[in-house]
C-alpha cells in the first residue's frame, strides 16, 4: 500500500482541481439558495415562474453555442496541453465557430420572440435572459477544465456571483424590478467569460490563429454526437421542466423546481469529480488503457459507495430537509424530492459508464444514440404523465428515463466486453 504523502503526491492534481470545481459549483448552489427565499417573496409567484420559464428558453440556445465543446475542446486541450501552437489552433477554432452558433441563434431567439405572442409579451425578460446566452460564447471553462487548473475560473465566478448576490438584495424590491434581476443575472455570466478570456490571454499567452476550413470542419465532426447528446439531454431536462409549465401554472413549476434544486445542490458534488477525473482520465487513456481501467474502478468504487450512503439518509430524512430548506410553503415539494433523490446515484452510474468511459473508448456515436432514444423515450412519457400527475409525473419521467439511460450505457459496456 502506498504512502499517504506518496497518494497525495501522485493525484494532488486531481485534487486541487476537484476542489476548486467544488468550490465552484458549491457556489453556483449556495448564492442562489441565499436569494431564493427573498426573490419568490418579492417578485411574487407569478414573475420567479417568468424569470425561471425564460432562463429554460434560452438554455437551448446555450447548448446550440456550446455544441458539447464543454467536453471534446476539453479532451483536446487536455491532450495538448504542452504543445502551444496546438492550443493557439484549438482554442481560436473552437472560438469562431461558438461565435458563428451564437449569431445564427440570436436570428432565431429574435425571430421566435417577436413572431410568438406569449414571447412578445414579455420580450424584454427573454431578450436580456439571452445575456446568458452572450456569457456562454465567452466562457473559457472547458479550456481551463482541459488545463486542469480551474483555480482561475473559480476565483473569477466566485467573486462576480458575490456581488450578484449582494445586488439582488440592493436592486430588487418589488415585482416591478424583474427586468433589473434579469440583467443582474446575464451582466453576471458575461463578466465571468469576459475576465476568463483576459486569463487565457495573459496567464497562457494564448493567440488567436485564423483557423482553416479543414480544422473547423474537424472540430464540427468532433463535436457533433456530443453536441446531439448533450441537446437530447436536455429533452429529458430543460424540456420537461418546460412541459410542466405549459400545462401547470407557475405554483406548480415552483413545487418541482424548488425540489430539484436541493436535488442538484447534491449532485453537484459528483458533477466535480466527474469534470475533474474526465481530462485526466483522457490523457490516461492515451497513455494505457490498463492504467486508465484501474483508476475507473478506484473511483467508481468510492464515489458510488458515498452515493448510496447519501440517498439513504436523504430518503430516511426527506420530509426534515424540504422543510428546513424550503419552508411550509413547500409541502408538496416533499414527495417530488422523494422521487428525484436517487436521480444523483443514477446519474453517477451513468457518467461513469458514458462520459468516462464511452467517450473516452471513441464511442461518440453510440454515446449520441443512446442519449437520443432516451430523451424521445422522456418527452413521449413526460407528454402521458404530467397532464395527469403535473410535478409528480414530471418526477417520475425523469428518474424513469435517467435509468433508462444509465441501464443502456452499461449492456452497451458489457457487450463490448467492458466490466466495471
Amino acid at each position: 500500500m502506498l504512502p499517504l504523502r506518496q497518494i497525495f503526491n501522485n493525484n494532488k492534481i486531481l485534487i486541487r482541481n476537484f476542489s476548486s470545481l467544488s468550490v465552484l459549483q458549491f457556489s453556483n448552489y449556495l448564492f442562489p439558495l441565499i436569494t431564493f427565499p427573498y426573490l419568490v417573496r418579492v417578485l411574487g409567484p407569478e414573475k420567479f415562474g417568468l424569470v425561471n420559464f425564460a432562463a429554460a428558453f434560452v438554455t437551448y440556445f446555450t447548448i446550440f453555442t456550446d455544441y458539447g465543446f464543454n467536453l471534446t475542446a476539453t479532451q483536446e486541450i487536455s491532450v495538448n496541453r504542452k504543445n502551444q501552437d496546438k492550443i493557439n489552433k484549438i482554442f481560436s477554432s473552437v472560438f469562431v465557430i461558438k461565435t458563428v452558433l451564437f449569431l445564427i441563434g440570436l436570428l432565431v431567439f429574435l425571430s421566435l420572440v417577436f413572431g410568438i405572442p406569449k414571447f412578445y409579451v414579455d420580450a424584454p425578460v427573454y431578450i436580456f435572459s439571452f445575456l446568458a446566452v452572450f456569457g456562454s460564447l465567452l466562457s473559457p471553462v472547458w479550456f481551463f477544465q482541459g488545463m486542469e487548473e480551474m483555480n482561475y475560473i473559480t476565483v473569477i465566478s466566485v467573486t462576480v456571483k458575490a456581488i450578484w448576490v449582494i445586488a439582488v438584495f440592493l436592486l430588487i424590491k418589488n415585482p416591478a424590478d424583474i427586468l433589473i434581476l434579469v440583467i443582474l443575472n446575464g451582466t453576471s455570466f458575461v463578466l465571468i467569460g469576459i475576465a476568463g478570456l483576459i486569463v487565457v490571454k495573459i496567464r497562457y499567452g494564448v493567440k488567436f490563429r485564423k483557423p482553416s476550413l479543414t480544422e473547423l470542419k474537424r472540430q464540427l465532426t468532433e463535436g457533433w454526437y456530443v453536441f446531439m447528446s448533450t441537446a437530447s439531454i436536455t429533452l429529458y431536462t430543460t424540456t420537461n421542466t418546460f412541459i410542466l409549465g405549459l400545462f401547470a401554472g407557475n405554483e406548480i413549476v415552483g413545487y418541482f423546481s424548488a425540489a430539484d434544486k436541493i436535488k442538484n445542490a447534491v449532485q453537484g458534488l459528483f458533477n466535480n469529480a466527474a469534470q475533474t477525473v474526465f481530462p485526466y482520465l483522457s490523457k490516461l487513456f492515451s497513455e494505457s488503457k490498463i492504467k486508465a481501467f484501474k483508476f475507473v474502478k478506484n473511483y467508481m468504487r468510492l464515489t458510488v459507495s458515498v452515493a448510496i450512503v447519501l440517498t439513504l439518509f436523504m430518503f430516511i430524512f426527506s420530509e426534515d430537509i424540504v422543510l428546513l430548506v424550503l419552508g411550509n410553503n413547500y409541502i408538496p415539494s416533499i414527495t417530488v424530492f422523494r422521487i428525484i433523490l436517487f436521480l444523483p446515484l443514477v446519474i453517477l452510474l451513468s457518467n461513469i459508464y458514458g462520459i468516462q468511459l464511452m467517450l473516452n473508448l471513441g464511442f461518440k456515436k453510440e454515446f449520441s444514440r443512446i442519449i437520443f432514444l432516451s430523451g424521445v423515450f422522456s418527452v413521449a412519457v413526460s407528454l402521458i404523465l404530467v397532464p395527469v400527475f403535473y410535478e409528480i409525473g414530471t418526477a417520475i419521467t425523469v428518474l424513469l428515463t435517467e435509468i433508462l439511460v444509465t441501464s443502456q450505457m452499461y449492456f452497451f459496456l458489457k457487450k463490448k466486453g467492458i466490466k466495471i
